[in-house]
């Protein structure tokens, strides 16, 4: 019967590259209740490269003894963090820590304080309470090439020398100056991906010219209203000193009935040769400065976007400088094969069923004639 059983237990007999290769795909969670499973998995996940702590993390039955009103809570996830981080042996090349209390300050500055000693972290996920200031530790992660922060704040320390190799940047809900944005940016030469959302700035204006600057490389650009209003302030130039010439994908929040807004998403487009997907969200929050685009259609004559294969508008209100846009899209995309629109709520039945006749049956310069063309309603 013993050997019986042992010539079943293959868990134990699998080579040490498959446990690890399991491991890494699995939840902390349960990559750490593999350990009763035999002594050869008794600390394999020791050497997990990859350690989430997210709400997977702090809602397991690890914790299932503790309820949330628990003060002792927060305590207890902690003090569980801290354990996997010590008995931790191998490389850690990507990190995720979520944490929502606003008592453990000092604790999470610990926790960064020890992750920066590890020289290998490539990816880095950090979300906390809106307020917490990232520690001068954090800066030390020289290797990131992935970085997402969320609802914390910055300041860059004196001898801040940059993430040399770090290709991938997103910023929601995070809070800084627009000094430290552009020290930041300028600092990171190999960046290919951006994102901003929803991001506090303060410190003097910053516009899209200054923003690009800092942006040699960049492949993915999205930015949300509050940047798109703030990049936008008066206007900018038909022709950028440096023309985004790696720049692939485009995503901006814009309103429509903003000048400066309007000739600035114009003049970034043009200024990107090579895109080949734009998605445009039509925001309207704000002040209000009407601009029909029919009195600059000429300075947008010379517009090429012989790369772009796909074109995405949501929230789409059918209004002239909306329809005017998205027909000199059209117009100057030769290689164009997909045009998705996705309706405001606001838009009425007739209002759809007009916009139809004009897109579809009224004849308009479409460089593309085999290029999809979708309209839809919200699905929420």
């Amino acid at each position: 019967m013993k050997a019986q059983c042992q010539s079943l237990d293959r868990i134990s007999n699998l080579p040490q590259d498959t446990i690890e290769k399991i491991l890494t795909h699995m939840p902390i969670r349960d990559a750490l209740r593999t350990s009763i499973l035999s002594k050869k998995w008794r600390y394999c996940w020791t050497r997990m490269p990859k350690l989430v702590f997210d709400d997977m993390f702090t809602g397991s039955s690890i914790f299932e003894n503790d309820v949330i009103q628990d003060y002792n809570f927060e305590d207890k996830i902690i003090k569980a963090i801290f354990q996997v981080l010590l008995l931790h042996k191998g490389p850690i090349s990507e990190f995720c820590l979520c944490i929502e209390d606003t008592e453990i300050v000092n604790e999470i500055d610990m926790i960064i304080l020890h992750l920066s000693w590890n020289k290998n972290i490539k990816k880095f996920i950090f979300e906390c309470v809106i307020g917490y200031k990232l520690p001068c530790s954090f800066f030390s992660l020289q290797e990131l090439e992935h970085l997402d922060l969320r609802c914390c704040k910055f300041e860059l320390p004196h001898m801040f020398n940059g993430f040399s190799k770090l290709k991938i940047l997103k910023f929601f809900e995070v809070e800084t100056t627009t000094e430290m944005l552009q020290r930041f940016l300028s600092n990171c030469p190999l960046l290919e991906e951006f994102t901003l959302i929803r991001d506090f700035v303060g410190g003097h204006k910053c516009t899209f010219v200054e923003l690009f600057k800092c942006l040699p490389s960049i492949q993915v650009l999205i930015i949300s209203k509050f940047y798109v209003k703030l990049f936008a302030a008066g206007g900018m130039p038909w022709k950028l000193p440096t023309s985004l010439i790696h720049l692939r994908r485009l995503v901006l929040d814009v309103c429509f009935l903003i000048q400066d807004e309007i000739s600035s998403t114009l003049c970034l487009i043009n200024n990107s040769p090579n895109l080949e997907k734009i998605q445009i969200n039509m925001n309207y929050d704000g002040e209000k400065t009407f601009t029909n685009l029919f009195d600059i259609q000429e300075d947008y004559s010379g517009l090429n976007l012989d790369h772009l294969k796909e074109l995405e508008i949501t929230s789409f209100h059918n209004l002239a400088t909306e329809m005017e846009f998205l027909k000199l899209i059209m117009a100057k995309s030769p290689l164009l094969k997909k045009a998705r629109i996705e309706l405001s709520i606001l838009v009425t039945v007739g209002e759809e069923n007009k916009m139809l006749r004009d897109l579809l049956f009224l004849p308009f310069p479409r460089a593309s004639p085999a290029a999809k063309f979708s309209i839809e309603r919200p699905k929420y």
